[in-house]
């Protein structure tokens, strides 16, 4: 009896995650990443500069794979259901593990219960217009935008993302009245603005910069309390007449569920370690990215606090779920 009791331990010691992998011996296998975006987007680009790092320092492969769709929901319900061992991560913006669940009637999964691992970078949103709009300024925008309430359109990362609330808070706050058209992710929805096929949209600016300095669409104000000093002649929204008017991004490592706290702690480690070294610092700062980091309790805090932040945009917004 007492080995048949054994067995049976040693049997569900070899079925759990923490005893199939340890954390001395965490990765021997690729790891994958699942990024809620498609590629080419603002969550996608930092990513790729992690996994290459954590690779270097990790030994093994860390491969992107891109599922973008429901503002962030399909890759965090396949993440959600992956085994908890390590060896499936996403990579997302706020909203699959924020304020989605406000916005849909429905979620196939838990967004609290996801392990959060590490923030890896926040950068400041702006306003960003197709380069033949026909305000020049931001105190013509603002203008123009009230003189044709309903007409504009503005583009979003999707429903639910922080582009969409941005402009959500923007209306909110001017009475300004636009019409929202969602994308699956910057990609698409910056390729649009290119087009000249939506008005503006509410972004990153570590994306939004590449478009202004080529000429191809326009950063008209930033969406921060105070100016940047790399747009130094850029004017807040604050100061063109918005009171109130802040907003940034974040994008964050998360894991499945039940995944061991100690493999969590060993990818929070390495990731702190790569926002700290020199050569990163230097890198961040060329993309205007804020990098982040800190512990687990950390992001699970910025979370919770977003959650509560955005989610009280979309009561004031009259969002329904979809």
């Amino acid at each position: 009896m007492v080995n048949r009791l054994a067995l049976i331990a040693a049997a569900t010691m070899l079925l759990s995650p923490a005893a199939a992998q340890s954390p001395s011996d965490y990765p021997n296998k690729p790891v994958k990443i699942v990024v809620t975006v498609p590629a080419g987007g603002g969550v996608d680009s930092v990513t790729r500069l992690f996994a290459e790092q954590l690779q270097q320092k990790l030994g093994q492969p860390f491969v992107l794979e891109n599922r973008g769709g429901a503002g962030g929901n399909v890759a965090a319900e396949a993440v959600s259901v992956s085994p908890p061992d390590g060896y499936t991560l996403m990579a997302s913006q706020p909203a699959p593990i924020t304020t989605n669940a406000a916005l849909y009637k429905r979620l196939n999964f838990d967004p609290t219960k996801f392990e959060p691992v590490a923030v890896m970078t926040k950068f400041p949103n702006v306003l960003l217009v197709r380069n033949d709009f026909p305000a020049k300024t931001a105190e013509e925008f603002i203008a123009y935008a009230k003189a044709n309430s309903g007409k504009l359109n503005f583009a979003s990362q999707g429903v639910g993302t922080t582009s969409h609330l941005t402009a959500e808070l923007f209306m909110t706050l001017t009475g300004v009245k636009m019409t929202h058209v969602p994308y699956r992710g910057t990609g698409p929805a910056l390729n649009d603005i290119v087009a000249g096929h939506v008005d503006l949209i509410f972004m990153e600016l570590s994306s939004a910069y590449k478009l202004h300095d080529a000429g191809k669409a326009r950063v008209l104000a930033v969406a921060t309390d105070k100016r940047l000093d790399m747009f130094k002649d850029t004017p807040t929204m604050i100061e063109v007449g918005v009171p109130g008017f802040v907003s940034d991004t974040w994008n964050a490592i998360s894991a499945p569920p039940r995944t061991p706290a100690p493999i969590v702690a060993k990818l929070n480690r390495t990731m702190n370690d790569i926002i700290n070294q020199d050569d990163m610092k230097k890198r961040f700062a060329e993309l205007h990215l804020v990098p982040v980091g800190g512990s687990p309790g950390d992001m699970r805090k910025l979370v919770e606090e977003e959650t509560r932040r955005w989610g009280d945009v979309i009561k004031k917004a009259g969002i329904q779920p979809e």
